[in-house]
């Protein structure tokens, strides 16, 4: 059986290693379309397992956080990388310090 959208979106973020973030567009490519960006925005909404799914680890391009972060606001999902390590500039993700490198096939 195939896999549909959201389950791809999933085993893509679930993996984004820790103290590092990818953005909504490489996730969208690493799971197999590079148009479905607002698709794991909804994905990421809909996280049916946070504990496994680490859906706070993915930003916008420029390294901001999801204001409409599902499981506690965007301030939940900065705590949550912060204590990874993760650092900001200003209101930010340093992308070219945490941004994952995994390479798109």
């Amino acid at each position: 059986m195939e896999q549909s959208a959201f389950e791809k979106i999933y085993e893509v973020v679930k993996q984004i290693p820790y103290g590092q973030v990818a953005t909504y567009g490489q996730v969208a490519a690493l799971a197999g379309n590079k148009r479905w960006a607002r698709v794991v925005g909804y994905a990421l909404h809909a996280n049916p397992d946070p504990d496994h799914i680490p859906c706070y680890r993915v930003v916008n391009r420029e390294g901001r956080v999801s204001d409409a972060f599902a499981f506690g606001g965007g301030n939940r999902q900065v705590e949550l990388l912060k204590a990874e390590g993760v650092e900001f500039v200003g209101d930010c993700v340093d992308m070219e310090q945490y941004q994952w490198e995994r390479p798109v096939y």
